[in-house]
């Protein structure tokens, strides 16, 4: 399971790099918002990826808030963009 953990880990790694390189060199506001909602679900899986390999279920409500900052920043940007046009 160890071996699991670091191989996810790593995975998970080298995609929050790549979102924050999209996020910075994005060339509109809609990729900088995608990149960092990424950022966002990699950072969740990081937390769920710690509740299975401590067996706990402490960062759950972290998750929530998480989960729940990633879909209404992604939705008021949306709105915001449509509005726009």
């Amino acid at each position: 399971m160890i071996a699991v953990v670091y191989v996810t880990g790593g995975i998970l790694s080298v995609a929050v790099l790549l979102a924050l390189y999209r996020a910075v060199r994005g060339p509109s506001i809609l990729d900088r918002v995608l990149a960092l909602d990424v950022v966002l679900a990699v950072i969740g899986a990081g937390l769920v990826l710690n509740m299975v390999l401590g067996r706990h279920l402490d960062n759950l409500v972290l998750l929530v808030a998480i989960s729940l900052i990633g879909f209404i920043g992604s939705v008021t940007v949306a709105r915001f963009v449509t509005d726009r046009k």
